[in-house]
């Protein structure tokens, strides 16, 4: 019986969108067709106000797998020169894999270049031109001294699988300005380190966040061209099917992180099929370009282009980038033996694609809102592992930063006279990343997730901004 009391309540907005849920397809798939990835945005990867005016809009981390010797890149060390051959004067620290010899000096001389005067490696002729850019930082800590272990607490400040890289954080943090491109690129270079692809992965952040792996070859994303021959119109209809198929689940069953980040992911599919091609093609780089990265040196070519593209990529306004390491015949910058041959290859290969990315940004304007961060997991010890090798040192390396608001021509830190332990501003992991937050507007302690019952973060409970490096 009708009772005629009885009035209806309006529906809630969270009602009235489950509801309406079916009719967004159509109109999402409209909107996707036609948006070039610049427009105003919505969505996980949609860009987002940093806490504070920010120094630098993207990363490009170039990463050095398998740590570099300090005292034969970055930080000269005499006395390795005096007491070459004898037997360690100092507390010999345990070691991977405890193997250790007498003290071996650095097989390359250091000179010092620009109006700053830093010592540099004969290794590194190209970077050293730039020299009066960087920030070269000789006190790192790492708290590990196993490779995977190293390289899980480099990314993602913890020494185990499973929490959020650093690139996820910053695209978590400030979403990304191009909706075409991944937030955080992988530019593969032929070798993934040790412990990987947990080392780029969203851990307990949304997936949406993780790293985008981009190989070389014709086909640098795996899957993304459609399969079969669909015209475009049959194209549309089955992504129009398969987002209402997703969007009835999501209403039955309320939000569903992989879910949704399936979703996400569809329609980024959809959109990289024109960016990827466009971004990867260059030909239309000048000739002048190509000579600087080194892309018709065969030993330069295949890192040259990765860091062309990473050039490419911030230019388009994609967030994060990590260049890695391309085989050169050893075993990356982990030279437990013929260390001088091993670490003059991966000089080889890195050295002028690195100096032409700072120089080519800098031409462009762009190196004074990209931070350049250069490394490894840690360094390595003063003394031989054998004859001609070294083991891993986690007491004392060296990186170094550039642009995006870094004081430039600038050394911070040191080590002892070996080069072995942290003497003068130890840097922790943790305040690295506290840095490049910092540059990038973000507060490292306000930058949050909840998970397991507390407010998680890149820095976790630690984390200082080193003040002594910015401009």
């Amino acid at each position: 019986m009708h009772c005629r009391r009885f009035r209806p309540q309006p529906l809630t907005r969270r009602e009235l969108l489950l509801q309406a849920a079916n009719g967004f397809g159509a109109v999402a798939l409209a909107a996707l067709l036609h948006e070039q990835g610049h427009s105003q945005a919505s969505g996980p990867l949609a860009p987002r106000r940093p806490h504070f005016h920010a120094r630098a809009r993207s990363v490009i981390f170039l990463y050095m797998d398998g740590g570099p010797a300090q005292m034969d890149t970055f930080d000269p060390k005499p006395r390795l020169d005096r007491e070459h051959g004898q037997p360690p004067r100092f507390r010999v620290e345990p070691t991977q894999f405890n193997n250790n010899g007498n003290v071996m000096k650095s097989p390359w001389r250091f000179r010092q270049y620009g109006q700053s005067g830093i010592p540099v490696s004969d290794l590194f002729p190209y970077t050293a031109q730039c020299v009066d850019d960087l920030a070269v930082v000789r006190s790192v800590v790492s708290n590990f001294s196993e490779h995977t272990n190293a390289n899980y607490f480099l990314h993602s400040g913890h020494g185990q699988q499973g929490r959020p890289s650093m690139g996820a954080w910053v695209t978590y943090g400030l979403g990304t300005e191009n909706q075409s491109l991944p937030g955080f690129v992988v530019l593969d270079s032929g070798q993934i380190p040790p412990g990987g692809l947990d080392c780029f992965g969203s851990g307990f952040l949304p997936a949406a966040f993780q790293g985008s792996l981009f190989r070389g070859g014709n086909e640098p994303v795996a899957d993304l061209r459609s399969g079969g021959n669909l015209n475009p119109q049959t194209g549309a209809a089955k992504l129009n099917l398969l987002r209402r198929l997703d969007e009835r689940a999501l209403e039955r069953g309320g939000r569903h992180d992989q879910l949704e980040a399936a979703i996400a992911n569809f329609e980024l599919a959809c959109r990289m099929q024109t960016a990827v091609p466009e971004l990867m093609d260059l030909a239309g780089e000048t000739r002048a370009t190509r000579e600087l990265y080194g892309l018709d040196d065969r030993v330069t070519e295949t890192f040259g282009q990765r860091c062309l593209i990473a050039r490419r990529l911030v230019e388009r306004g994609v967030r994060f980038v990590e260049v890695l390491c391309p085989p050169t015949g050893g075993d990356r910058w982990d030279q437990h033996s013929n260390l001088p041959q091993g670490h003059l290859n991966n000089a080889r290969a890195t050295d002028k694609p690195v100096a032409a990315l700072l120089k080519d940004l800098k031409t462009r304007g762009l190196l004074d809102e990209t931070l350049v961060i250069w490394g490894g997991e840690f360094g390595r010890t003063p003394f031989s592992q054998g004859s001609d090798g070294r083991d891993h040192n986690p007491y004392g390396f060296t990186m170094w930063l550039a642009g995006g608001g870094v004081q430039g021509g600038t050394v911070y830190g040191a080590t002892d006279d070996y080069g072995y332990h942290v003497v003068e501003n130890k840097v922790e992991i943790h305040d690295l990343h506290a840095t490049m937050l910092h540059l990038l507007g973000l507060e490292h302690t306000r930058t949050t997730f909840r998970f397991g019952g507390r407010d998680m973060r890149l820095t976790d409970v630690h984390g200082e901004v080193l003040h002594g490096i910015l401009a």
